[in-house]
C-alpha cells in the first residue's frame, strides 16, 4: 500500500547503479545543468554537465545494505545524489552540489515541489568557514596542479594546455564564487565576461604563476571581509525536509 504517491512524473530510467538496478527518473528531485554551459564558459565541443538529486525508497534504508547514494555515467556526463548524500555535501559547503540549488530557472530539467522545497531553503544550508574552506580550498588545489604542470608549460602538448586552461578559469571561477558567496550570501552561476575568463585561462597555460596574484588577492579579500553568512549552517529545515522526502517516498509492502 502507497502511503504518500512520491511526486514527480517522469518514467524512463536514470543512471545504472548497485546490483545494475536503475534510478526511476521518477525519483529525481531536482536536476539541471551544471558545469561550463551553466558558467557561460561553455565552446564548441565542451560537454554537457548534469547534476541533480533523487530520493531512495525508504524501504532501502531498512536492511543490511543501503542504497546506492550516488550514481554516475558518462557520454552524456550526469551525476546524481541520493537526497542525504547531497544534503551533507551542501552542509559542508561543497561548490559543485551547491550550484544545483542556486542554478537560473532555464536550466532546470526536473523540478519537483519537493525540489521547490529545497531551493527555499538554500541559504540555510550555508556558513561562513564552511564556504570559505570549500571554495578556497578548491581554488588552491586547482593552483597546485597549475604548478606542477608549469614547469613543463613550455614543451607541453596541445591537450596539457588545454587542461591548464580549462583549470584556470574554474580557480577565477570558484574564488569569484566563493567571495560573492561568503560576502553576500547569494550565489549568481554565470560569470561576467566569459571570454575574459578564457584569456586568463590561456595566460595560465602559459605561465602558470599568472593565477597566484589573482588566488592572493581573494585569500586577502576573505581575510578582510566580514561574511554575510552564519558561523554554522542551520541544520534543522534540511533535517525537517528529508524527513518528508522520506515520507513521501515511504511504502508499505504486505506479508
Amino acid at each position: 500500500m502507497t502511503l504518500c504517491e512520491p511526486p514527480g512524473s517522469h518514467k524512463a530510467a536514470g543512471p545504472r547503479g548497485r546490483r545494475g538496478t536503475a534510478v526511476d527518473t521518477q525519483n529525481i528531485l531536482l536536476s539541471g545543468i551544471v558545469g561550463s554551459t551553466a558558467y557561460g564558459l561553455a565552446r564548441e565541443g565542451s560537454d554537457v554537465d548534469r547534476l541533480g538529486m533523487f530520493a531512495a525508497p525508504t524501504e532501502d534504508f531498512h536492511g543490511l545494505h543501503g542504497p546506492k547514494e550516488t550514481h554516475v555515467t558518462t557520454k552524456p556526463d550526469n551525476t546524481l545524489h541520493e537526497a542525504a548524500k547531497w544534503c551533507r555535501l551542501a552542509l559542508g559547503g561543497n561548490p559543485t552540489v551547491t550550484e544545483l540549488v542556486w542554478l537560473p530557472d532555464e536550466l532546470y530539467e526536473v523540478r519537483t515541489p519537493l525540489g521547490d522545497e529545497l531551493i527555499g531553503i538554500r541559504t540555510t544550508l550555508l556558513s561562513a568557514k564552511r564556504v570559505r574552506d570549500a571554495y578556497l580550498g578548491y581554488a588552491t588545489q586547482q593552483f597546485k596542479r597549475l604548478y606542477d604542470r608549469g614547469a613543463a608549460s613550455a614543451s607541453a602538448s596541445a591537450e596539457t594546455r588545454r587542461r591548464t586552461a580549462k583549470h584556470a578559469r574554474h580557480l577565477r571561477r570558484l574564488c569569484h564564487q566563493g567571495f560573492e558567496l561568503y560576502a553576500g550570501g547569494a550565489l549568481t552561476i554565470r560569470v561576467e565576461d566569459p571570454d575574459d575568463y578564457h584569456r586568463f585561462g590561456e595566460q595560465v597555460a602559459a605561465d602558470a604563476m599568472v593565477a597566484l596574484p589573482l588566488l592572493q588577492r581573494y585569500e586577502a579579500a576573505f581575510d578582510k571581509t566580514r561574511s554575510a553568512l552564519p558561523d554554522q549552517p542551520d541544520e534543522a529545515p534540511a533535517e525537517a525536509w528529508l524527513r518528508r522526502v522520506r515520507a513521501a517516498y515511504y511504502t508499505r509492502s504486505g506479508p
